[in-house]
C-alpha cells in the first residue's frame, strides 16, 4: 500500500516505514505528524482525490530536523569586476511513515 502526500509545495510518494525527507515541518523531534493533504492511495484499487482524497491521512513520526548540506550560489559577469558568493543551508525534517489510513 502506498500513498501520494503534498507537503512543503511538492508531492511525495510514500509507504508504510519509508524514511522521506521534507522541507522543514513545525514539530518536535520525536512526535508524530499527520498529513491530511493524500492525492492518491492505492492498495489493490487507487483512489485518486479531487484535488484530496476525502478521510484519507498518512501518520509519520519525526525521527530528526536538521539542515543539508552547503550549496554555493556564485554570480559573474566577465569584464565587469562583478563577483558575488553566497552560501545556502536548507532545512529539513526527516520523517518515518507509520500508517496510511484511507
Amino acid at each position: 500500500m502506498y500513498a501520494i502526500i503534498e507537503t512543503g509545495g511538492k508531492q511525495v510518494k510514500v509507504e508504510v516505514g519509508s524514511k522521506i525527507y521534507v522541507e522543514k515541518l513545525d514539530a518536535e523531534v520525536g512526535s508524530t505528524y499527520t498529513f491530511d493533504k493524500v492525492l492518491l492511495v492505492s492498495d489493490k484499487k487507487a483512489t485518486v482525490g479531487k484535488p484530496y482524497v476525502k478521510g484519507a491521512t498518512v501518520t509519520a513520526k519525526v525521527e530528526k530536523q536538521g539542515k543539508e548540506s552547503k550549496i554555493l550560489v556564485f554570480k559573474y559577469k566577465s569584464k565587469a569586476n562583478y563577483r558575488r558568493k553566497q552560501g545556502h543551508r536548507q532545512p529539513f525534517t526527516c520523517l518515518t511513515i507509520e500508517s496510511i489510513n484511507a
